[in-house]
């Protein structure tokens, strides 16, 4: 028995698999939203009242923060999670923390290849390292690092590096966003959930066009970046279809930057909640654009695989397979 979770600062997801015919097998599963929790083992409590949580073997769990010597400071939440006061709690001393894209970039060896978009019509298919890279409540950069036989996922938090523009608007973005954040701005102020509403006002305060009535009167508490995603995809709003355009294209730049320092001749892999919503923008060039605006390693860039997985609990199966695989 493997109990898996993908902990991130909206959801937490947890799940109790069972190791049977060669696959793990999903027993028990359960969505909690993070914010109603003070730690991980308030979750894990809850967890084990509705699934009567058996004896389990072995644990494994991809946190959105950075990893340390088996202790995570969560990036978006308050908790302090660790590997020994998980150890205690669960009873087991088989217990790993990954950081979340470590765990995403673990999933998508095991995602079928009917759960992925290929965005890239000229990749192919190559032994290599892979990227990946995931826009959701914060950015995520990890790479799996091939070594001839297997693959070995490795974190980072790449989404925290500079934002670099690419064209004399995202140059005028940048200007714009040194006002908000004159310490540091890095890429995951847009390339995240609140990134797509902040381009929208970055486009208003420059007079791209003028704003929808749906905009103009957003009800108290709505998703104002999903407004902006639904004002695009269904009324074709000009202004709201710049700001998932403009998006696309920076989330492209940055997985080409990603695939140059990673030599992600193997592939590069986008995952997170934003994607799927936003395929078709994504899959109208503009994503690519971005990608292969890299001068002389267009070619090189030219024959990777990009592919968006379309299944949302990549990070969860990752999580489950490495405590299956490696503890």
């Amino acid at each position: 028995m493997i109990l898996a979770g993908d902990i991130g600062g909206t959801k937490t997801n947890l799940a109790l698999f069972e190791h049977k015919d060669k696959r793990l097998n999903v027993i028990a599963q359960h969505q909690f939203s993070s914010r109603e929790f003070s730690d991980l083992n308030e979750v894990i409590m809850l967890f084990r009242q509705k699934t009567s949580l058996p004896y389990v073997d072995a644990a494994c769990f991809g946190i959105a923060g950075p990893v340390i010597d088996g202790r995570c400071r969560t990036t978006n939440l308050p908790w302090d999670i660790t590997t020994s006061d998980l150890q205690e709690h669960l009873g087991i001393q088989k217990v790993r923390l990954l950081n979340d894209l470590e765990a995403t970039a673990y999933g998508m060896l095991y995602v079928h290849e009917d759960e992925f978009v290929d965005l890239n019509p000229k990749g192919r298919q190559m032994d290599g390292n892979r990227a990946v890279i995931a826009a959701g409540t914060g950015l995520g950069e990890a790479m799996l690092y091939y070594d001839g036989s297997v693959y070995h996922p490795i974190g980072s938090e790449g989404g925290h590096s500079d934002f670099a523009p690419l064209t004399p608007q995202q140059d005028a973005l940048l200007k714009w966003m040194r006002n908000r954040y004159p310490g540091h701005v890095s890429f995951e102020r847009i390339l995240s959930g609140p990134g797509i509403y902040t381009l929208y006002e970055f486009l208003v305060e420059n007079d791209f066009s003028a704003q929808p009535v749906s905009m103009l009167n957003i009800p108290e508490g709505k998703d104002r970046s999903a407004m902006v995603s639904e004002c695009a995809l269904k009324e074709h709003n000009p202004l709201c279809m710049e700001a998932l355009r403009l998006f696309a294209e920076i989330y492209g730049a940055e997985a080409g930057n990603l695939a140059l320092k990673s030599m992600s001749l193997g592939g590069v892999y986008i995952g997170g909640g934003i994607a799927p919503k936003i395929l078709q923008i994504l899959a109208n060039n503009h994503f690519m654009n971005g990608f292969l605006s890299k001068g002389r390693f267009n070619e090189m860039l030219q024959a990777m695989q990009v592919k968006v997985s379309l299944n949302p609990e990549t990070a969860l199966l990752g999580a489950a397979y490495y405590a299956h695989d490696r503890l």
